[in-house]
Order: structure tokens, then C-alpha cells, then sequence
């Protein structure tokens, strides 16, 4: 069985020390292995910030970690970095890579790097990579649970946060279910969810779902939504279905509690020139 640790908006700058702390219990007593941070790691993208970051992750001993940057992974102030050089400093503590894979006997994982630095806060995926991350997904073996990471939203469930859905997800939903996907994680709005993108796209032929992340360590949690992260426990994707838990951590308790489990049914693989 792979166990994947999806950590959001952790936003450093902002972060609390004693929800580190019990994060860090919880990825020793669960050993992922693979740790997906879906942007938003630091609060103003400073190489302090980033470098605590780092430090962190570092520190969760996983084997594997895969990052995508976002809006908040961009210097806001400092104007000409912004411009000329907005992800020199992402890279610097997370490797050269913006759109980093990961794939094992029972998971493909595969970023997009949904920011751009002309936005400030939306995101958007161009058809370039809507049909590289197709391709990808449909060379993925029959076994493997295939799962794409982005920042922003695909859907939503509160109408003050349509703003922020990914621009261009009406073609990418569509596209990515048919290429097999199964699983989207998101972050973005600090606000944790499982729902059904196929049943919000009706051109979604296949069920895919998407699953959001509340933010991991950062105070800047919305009301109603502690501090969480999801665990994703998957085995051989023939099984037909994945597990799904959040856990969340209340800003006075010394540990992660699990709070939700949603056991989702997956649709049949569709074949690939690796099926069988």
C-alpha cells in the first residue's frame, strides 16, 4: 500500500510551532511515502521563508517529496525578482523542477504549475499542459492510481470562493478524466473537501475527484476549518477504490486527529499501451 501526505498553504511566515510539531508525529507514526505540498509553502516568498520550509519538509523523513509552487511562492514586492526571475527563489529550496512527478508500482503523480506571475492570486493551466498531463496519465499502467496536483480549485462549495476556481477547468476536467485521472488535490482556499467533479462538469465522462486541503500549519485558518492535511492510501488500483482521510489539528492540541474518511469508488482504467 502507498500512503501519500498531501500538505497545503502551509504558508511560512505565518506558520505555529507547536502544529509543526504534532505534523511532523504524524508523518513519523504514518511514514508516507510521498509528501505533495500544493502550493502556497510560504507567506511572501522570502528565502528565509523558504528555507524554514525546507527545513520542515526535511524533517518529515519522507523518501519522496513533490511541490508545485503557488501564488503566494512568488515575490509580491519585490517587483523586478517578480518579473524577471519569480520562481529563482522556489527553486532554490525546492529544485529546479515546477511540474514534478512521481510514479510508483501503485501511483503516478503528476504537478502542474498553475501560477503565473502576471496574477496575483488566480491560477490557470494553458492547453499546452492540459494535454501534457493527458499524455502522461494515459501512459500510467492499469495498477496505478493517477493523480494530478494543482493549486488553485478546480470546484468549489461555497459561492464567496468561485473567484478563485482554476481558470481553464472546463477543458482540463474533462480531458484529464478521459485520460484516467482519478484524483485532483488542490489548495488555495484553506478549506478541506472531497467532491465529485463529474458530477460539476458535464462533460466529465469518467468520475474524478477532487480533493481539497485546509492549510497545514499557518494561522491564517478560516472559520469552521482547523489546520489539516489529507492522507491518501491507496493499493493496487485493481481494488477499484482509494481511501481518503483528513486530519485535522486544533491550534491548542498537541496532535493530529482524524476527522473525516471517504472511501471513493474509481472508475475503470482506460487502456494504455502499458495495460495488462
Amino acid at each position: 500500500m502507498s500512503v501519500l501526505l498531501q500538505i497545503s498553504d502551509p504558508h511560512f511566515g505565518t506558520e505555529q510551532g507547536p502544529v509543526m510539531q504534532a505534523l511532523e508525529q504524524l508523518a513519523r507514526a504514518q511514514r508516507p511515502e510521498l509528501v505533495v505540498l500544493s502550493g502556497d509553502i510560504t507567506q511572501r516568498a522570502t528565502r528565509a521563508q523558504f528555507r524554514a520550509a525546507r527545513a520542515f519538509v526535511d524533517r518529515l523523513g519522507a523518501p519522496a517529496v513533490l511541490a508545485i509552487p503557488g501564488n503566494h511562492d512568488i515575490p509580491l514586492f519585490a517587483l523586478g525578482t517578480r518579473l524577471l526571475n519569480p520562481y529563482g527563489r522556489y527553486r532554490e529550496a525546492f529544485g529546479p523542477e515546477l511540474e514534478p512527478e512521481f510514479e510508483s508500482a501503485h501511483c503516478l503523480v503528476v504537478a502542474v504549475n498553475t501560477t503565473r506571475w502576471y496574477r496575483h492570486e488566480d491560477g490557470e493551466v494553458s492547453a499546452a499542459q492540459i494535454e501534457r498531463v493527458a499524455t502522461r496519465l494515459a501512459g500510467a499502467t492499469a495498477q496505478q492510481l493517477r493523480v494530478v496536483v494543482v493549486h488553485q480549485p478546480l470546484a468549489v462549495t461555497l459561492p464567496e470562493d468561485a473567484k478563485n476556481r482554476l481558470h481553464g477547468r472546463d477543458a482540463a476536467v474533462p480531458r484529464w478524466a478521459a485520460a484516467g485521472a482519478d484524483l485532483v488535490l488542490g489548495g488555495h482556499i484553506h478549506l478541506p473537501f472531497v467532491r465529485p467533479l463529474h458530477e460539476a462538469f458535464p462533460d466529465c465522462t469518467r468520475a474524478l475527484w477532487a480533493i481539497q486541503a485546509g492549510t497545514a500549519v499557518s494561522s491564517r485558518v478560516r472559520r469552521g476549518a482547523p489546520n489539516s492535511v489529507n492522507l491518501i492510501r491507496c493499493t493496487d488500483r485493481l481494488s477499484r477504490h482509494c481511501v481518503i482521510e483528513r486530519w485535522d489539528c486544533a491550534a491548542d492540541a498537541a496532535r493530529f486527529e482524524i476527522a473525516a474518511t471517504h472511501t471513493l469508488p474509481l472508475a475503470e482504467a482506460p487502456a494504455s499501451k502499458h495495460a495488462g
